[in-house]
């Protein structure tokens, strides 16, 4: 693709695929998603891809515009044998990608899992924060990232939003590790936030509302959403982007609402689905 090698993970059964588009910044989305795995792969297909900059997927140095990762996602979905329709699961700035993609490619589309992903016009208002990617490119190039992984409690404080990845294995956990070590900080990572301000602009002046369902799933941030106002009031207009669209509050998460909650969000998959739901606790 674009002489670059380009990584999807793909298991599971069924005739419905479940697409998954990471945050910005989750190093390695295979490890990062794999909560959901168990609960989803005795029912449906899944199908999870490293944009250029992440997991196992190249790094490129090329423009990360939202209409070009759509075509590269499109691409890699196609060459990789996956069948559409898709319910594609965005998490965090992964939203923008998933409803621009439903906007191109309405025909391929099912629906849309939204899990704390920001709304295209909270992401059209707020602040392009460049000096994160920069701070954490100096950190790895330097080596301090790696140093400081020698330091008690370091680990745990860098996936704090992830419930210190309690739900990974000590495997999944190394992967994250040598992930952040190669790829924090890299090019395209840091262009994607860059243009995460125009990319919103582009799906807004898209199609608006969908003729799809989109489930937004808000976590409470343990009884503190309300604490950043624009953001809770951002996520409750964002179902409006669908007519079929809704609006659940996680009770007991933080921002990867997956590392704390998972059944929920594999039971509102497979609503959308439309199979049965699996039993929980």
């Amino acid at each position: 693709m674009t002489g670059h090698k380009m990584h999807l993970y793909a298991e599971g059964k069924g005739d419905t695929t479940i697409v998954f588009a990471s945050g910005w910044g989750t190093v390695n989305p295979y490890a990062d998603f794999s909560p959901l795995y168990e609960g989803l792969k005795q029912h449906v297909k899944i199908a999870v891809y490293d944009r250029f900059g992440y997991g196992y997927s190249d790094t490129t140095g090329m423009k990360r515009g939202v209409d070009t990762i759509t075509d590269e996602v499109h691409e890699l979905l196609r060459v990789s044998g996956q069948k559409p329709p898709y319910i594609f699961v965005g998490h965090s700035l992964g939203s923008l990608e998933t409803i621009r993609y439903a906007q191109r490619f309405p025909e391929e589309v099912k629906g849309i899992i939204l899990m704390d992903g920001g709304s295209p016009e909270y992401y059209k208002s707020s602040a392009v924060l460049t000096a994160i990617p920069t701070i954490y490119q100096i950190l790895r190039k330097t080596g301090a990232l790696r140093a400081l992984y020698h330091i008690d409690g370091f680990a745990e404080w860098g996936s704090d939003q992830s419930n210190g990845e309690k739900l990974l294995s000590e495997e999944l956990r190394e992967i994250n590790r040598i992930a952040t070590l190669l790829k924090t900080g890299n090019k395209d990572t840091t262009d994607e936030i860059r243009q995460s301000r125009k990319n919103a602009e582009i799906v807004l002046a898209g199609k608006k509302p969908l003729d799809i369902p989109i489930t937004v799933l808000t976590a409470d941030y343990f009884g503190k959403l309300s604490d950043d106002k624009a953001w809770m009031d951002s996520q409750a207009v964002l179902p409006n982007w669908s007519v079929f669209g809704k609006q659940i509050i996680v009770p007991n998460t933080s921002h990867y609402i997956h590392s704390y909650q998972p059944d929920v969000i594999v039971n509102e998959i497979l609503k959308i689905a439309e199979l049965e739901l699996i039993k929980t606790d």
